[in-house]
């Protein structure tokens, strides 16, 4: 006789036939993977065109593109949606990199210039998440890949970016803080006035052994919108680090008036 397929439990008890069970669609999982796949092949569609292409409530549709927003998986501009820069995140850990906001030549050039790894990273709620780079070692190609998101206090870039934000935005940010990240905090306040004055935000990491650079860059109208960071063993960084700073702000400051996109079409 056949034998009968091996049986699960869910949580509530109820027994699953555990080699026959497919996968079941979820309403909330489709209702989010059909918002993103909208934006994927329509970039810069409005609420109103999404909430006709899934034909849900206003309410519904609005409640999960504030949790995209907030994670990251979106990105808003002139009330249209682009695809967030947490995408790009998991494009980077998988080691295929597409990115919209600076170009891979500009990259390539600052790392060609400096002869250290070139990162760009964009804030994604309480995050900074590297979404391109350029010239890795091994270290820095393994960490960008292992470690999506990176707390803001904890990256030269991160800091750079959270320097730059409005004092309410700034202080809302570091209340939020846990007693964990106390240290974090307080580090970065008494960096704070220098990276004001001169652009530049550093961060030093694997007990000292690597150290990184790190400004913003502006779009058109000013804004911060991303950061650039070039990092490298402390021994090669540090004692370079003004002329370093030079470079990495002359660099970014020419492209300080490029039209900024943030996904092209498929």
């Amino acid at each position: 006789m056949p034998r009968k397929p091996t049986l699960t439990t869910r949580s509530g008890g109820r027994p699953v036939t555990g080699p026959e069970r497919v996968p079941q669609n979820h309403r909330t999982v489709d209702r989010v993977t059909r918002i993103l796949e909208e934006v994927v092949y329509n970039p810069g569609m409005t609420f109103a065109e999404l909430v006709r292409a899934l034909d849900a409530p206003k309410s519904s549709v609005h409640g999960f593109i504030r949790g995209l927003l907030a994670k990251g998986w979106l990105h808003q501009e002139m009330h249209r949606f682009y695809l967030g820069p947490a995408v790009y995140g998991l494009t980077l850990a998988s080691g295929h990199i597409r990115a919209g906001l600076v170009t891979h030549q500009d990259l390539a050039a600052l790392h060609e210039e400096t002869g250290l790894p070139a990162y760009l990273g964009v804030q994604a709620g309480d995050h900074l998440i590297y979404v391109a780079e350029a010239g890795s070692d091994a270290v820095g190609r393994f960490d960008a890949q292992s470690n999506i998101r990176r707390t803001l206090l904890a990256t030269a870039g991160g800091k750079a970016l959270l320097a730059e934000r409005r004092d309410v935005e700034r202080e809302s940010y570091l209340r939020r803080r846990s007693r964990d990240e106390a240290e974090l905090v307080d580090r970065f306040l008494e960096e704070y006035p220098g990276i004001k004055k001169t652009g530049i935000a550093t961060n030093v990491r694997r007990s000292g052994k690597r150290f990184a650079i790190a400004t913003t860059v502006h779009n058109p109208a000013g804004e911060p919108v991303a950061s650039i960071t070039l990092v490298g063993p402390t021994v090669q960084v540090q004692p370079r680090l003004k002329k370093l700073g030079q470079i990495l702000r002359r660099h970014v400051d020419s492209w300080s008036g490029r039209g900024m996109t943030v996904r092209e079409a498929i």
